[in-house]
């Protein structure tokens, strides 16, 4: 399996700030839009050749059930062009401009060390994806799991991974686990609803859950994570925060690019990447 281990150059997030004024950003879209022919206003850029081989390339991950808003498509390809813009920009990784989606039982998986998958509240995986998963997994991959919220939703999903990885219940992640500091040392673990939920309270708190279709409690984050045998996280769940929806909608709202895209989403989008590249 082919991993950028260089280095990442830990630059302020601040940058965008700067960046993103001269920058016509992916919009929302629920469709499945062909970037070849439609990068949603998202620049391009050169690669470089001689590390055609060795590039990161954001893989989305297509299932047949269905989550809340849309299941595996929603945010694309917004969210996916825009957090591989942003690598490129922000990092040292060589990145392709051109994200792409999989299958869990292409043979072509095993060519990308980071898959995504989004809004699983209601997945169900194949034995055959069971299978490919768990291969993927223990030969070196790393799967993140976003935007799912409430009890039932993160207790299907849970259920999924219990056949792809038997006897290894998943582990809250400590605020001290390097995940949240690799690149950017985050003083709390991230939280990013969806932009229609969030604002600023009119006591100066702001709102950062969204509420779960079962009712239950969504005001705390979760970061839980599978591990193999020498304590690599090979899947990584992001519960109770949609961080695909701070780079899907960074350029739609000023509030909710400074305080959600800039200070949470990339970040912590950035340290995944990092850590999955690195390990």
């Amino acid at each position: 399996m082919s991993r950028n281990r260089r280095l990442i150059a830990t630059v302020s997030i601040s940058v965008l700030v700067v960046i993103v004024a001269g920058v016509a950003l992916a919009q929302r879209g629920r469709r499945v839009v062909d970037i070849r022919f439609d990068r949603r206003g998202v620049p391009t850029w050169e690669v470089d050749e001689n590390f055609a081989g060795d590039l990161f390339t954001f893989v989305r991950i297509r299932y047949d059930s269905y989550g809340r808003g849309g299941g595996w498509r929603v945010d694309y390809p917004d969210s996916d062009l825009n957090f591989s813009l942003r690598l490129q920009q922000l990092t040292t990784l060589n990145v392709n401009p051109n994200p792409i989606i999989l299958d869990l039982t292409d043979d072509r998986l095993f060519d990308y060390p980071f898959i995504y998958i989004v809004e699983p509240g209601s997945l169900y995986f194949s034995e055959p994806e069971v299978a490919a998963l768990r291969r993927y997994c223990f030969n070196g991959g790393f799967l993140m799991v976003d935007d799912f919220w409430g009890d039932s939703e993160y207790e299907n999903m849970r259920q999924q991974l219990a056949r792809v990885f038997p006897g290894r219940a998943p582990r809250e992640l400590p605020l001290s686990h390097e995940i949240f500091h690799i690149v950017y040392d985050l003083k709390e673990k991230p939280q990013v609803p969806a932009i229609n939920w969030a604002r600023r309270m009119p006591d100066g708190e702001i709102n950062t859950s969204e509420p779960a279709r079962d009712g239950s409690d969504t005001s705390q984050v979760h970061y839980r994570a599978i591990l193999d045998d020498e304590d690599r996280i090979m899947v990584l769940m992001c519960h109770n925060t949609d961080l695909g929806d701070g780079w899907e909608r960074e350029g739609e709202d000023p509030f909710f690019f400074e305080e959600f895209s800039v200070k949470r989403a990339y970040p912590m989008g950035i340290n995944i990447v990092t850590y999955a590249m690195t390990h």
